[in-house]
């Protein structure tokens, strides 16, 4: 097989909230891209915080292995830029390129693409980086290129809502309110607009010929910016959505429920392209679930938090059924400033979130307990299940040496970081 074009599509804090997930979020464009590729439903970042998760997803590996435990245009970063997929495709023929967001660098310059098109971030509601791709598709390089298209939407902040939004009903995670109904009808309607411009892409792609010969890949950073979504270790945080469709086996309207990690897709790529696979990586190529030759590709996932606005370490491991999560250090009240402000922030701060504290530890039955609701730590009926968890965590740590073992871990020199005891992200940070 000739090596593919590579278009990457990524959207910011979308989680599963779209169409081919089933929630009633109209985004035409991205169900038909699965309707044509393949969806995985138990696709997972592995740090639902910006920065950290994309990096580990352009990596392959976990955010304390490639050093970007917290937001770049905060002064965190990739400890060797050379890790990025960019460069290994760069290296097997690939002409690569970004168009909007990227969010792994303070500057994209210093990634190492050939062409940067587009200004990176920025409101898309007139699709300029949209624009920019599609004419990049239009007048492509010699094949095969690597084009990678970040948006800014899902981001709060959010457009306002069409009028038949604001009668429907937030996510079963919030109360069924005015506040709520309102917050998640502004969302859906930024989720329109992203799903206009992955449509203006894809159109490109079909106008171009080149939707044979390219594989597509969507997917989104983490959880939506609702509280104990995004920056938290629930499904709600590190759940994310993810499509493929292209040559490789990626067509069909095929669905996956394998579990799978944003650390996975860059060895995946390796295998399906024949390159060499880096000695860094940490991820496992899924390429034989979606052929069919395999049912799973991994029996657990593992995520992390170490900062996002404020520092707040924690990790989790996942399998099919369970879910431990483990915080550090003394703090156990929320972090405020880690969630984006918004009406259903506003309205779980009005009824008391603030006092409300974190348990150490907390083990959650994903059949019975899918909201993680439960914590069965102290269950004396789930003790076995608990002790697994426990080793599982502590061995990946250690295998990948997580500086969480060591105790707090610093920010770089000069980074900045809210005080936890805050309560918006948008106040000054400190210079750490």
């Amino acid at each position: 097989m000739a090596r593919p074009n590579i278009l990457y599509i990524s959207s910011h804090d979308t989680g599963r909230f779209i169409q081919p997930y089933g929630h009633p979020v109209e985004t035409p464009n991205l169900q038909g891209l699965a309707e044509g590729g393949v969806l995985f439903r138990q696709a997972f970042c592995a740090g639902p915080t910006c920065s950290p998760s994309r990096a580990a997803l352009l990596t392959g590996c976990h955010p304390h292995e490639n050093g970007m435990l917290g937001l770049a245009h905060r002064g965190f970063s990739l400890n060797d830029y050379s890790q990025h997929l960019c460069r290994t495709l760069q290296q097997a023929g690939y002409t690569a390129a970004l168009a909007g967001f990227q969010h792994v660098a303070a500057e994209a310059s210093v990634i190492g693409y050939d062409a940067i098109i587009a200004p990176d971030g920025g409101d898309d509601a007139d699709g300029p980086t949209a624009g920019a791709a599609a004419r990049f598709i239009e007048n492509a390089p010699p094949e095969p290129f690597y084009l990678e298209v970040g948006f800014h939407d899902t981001h709060r902040e959010f457009p306002e809502p069409l009028d038949d939004d604001a009668r429907s009903a937030a996510p079963p995670y919030f109360q069924d309110t005015p506040e709520t109904r309102y917050d998640f009808a502004c969302f859906k309607a930024s989720a329109r607009r992203l799903d206009a411009n992955v449509g203006r892409v894809l159109d490109a792609l079909d106008r171009s010929s080149l939707a044979e010969t390219t594989l597509v890949i969507y997917a989104t950073d983490h959880g939506i910016a609702f509280p104990r979504m995004k920056c938290t270790l629930t499904d709600g945080g590190i759940g994310v959505a993810m499509i493929m469709r292209g040559p490789g086996g990626f067509t069909g309207g095929k669905v996956v429920d394998a579990l799978v990690s944003h650390v996975d897709l860059f060895p995946t790529l390796c295998e399906l392209l024949d390159v060499a696979k880096p000695a860094w990586l940490s991820g496992v190529s899924f390429l034989p679930v979606v052929e069919g030759t395999a049912d799973k590709a991994r029996d657990e996932i593992f995520a992390g938090v170490t900062y996002h606005a404020a520092y707040e370490p924690q990790r989790c491991v996942r399998t099919e059924r369970w879910k431990y999560i483990r915080r550090f250090g003394q703090r156990r009240r929320v972090v405020l400033p880690n969630c984006d402000d918004g009406p259903t922030k506003t309205l779980w701060m009005e009824n008391g979130w603030a006092e409300m504290e974190h348990p150490d530890e907390a083990l959650y039955d994903l059949v019975f307990d899918p909201q993680e609701t439960d914590n069965l730590v102290g269950n004396s009926w789930r003790s076995d299940v608990l002790a697994d968890m426990r080793v599982r965590l502590e061995r990946w740590m250690a295998e990948t040496g997580d500086p969480l073992l060591c105790g707090p871990v610093a920010a770089p020199p000069g980074a900045r970081a809210n005080d936890p005891d805050g309560v918006s992200p948008a106040e000054t940070p400190m210079i750490l």
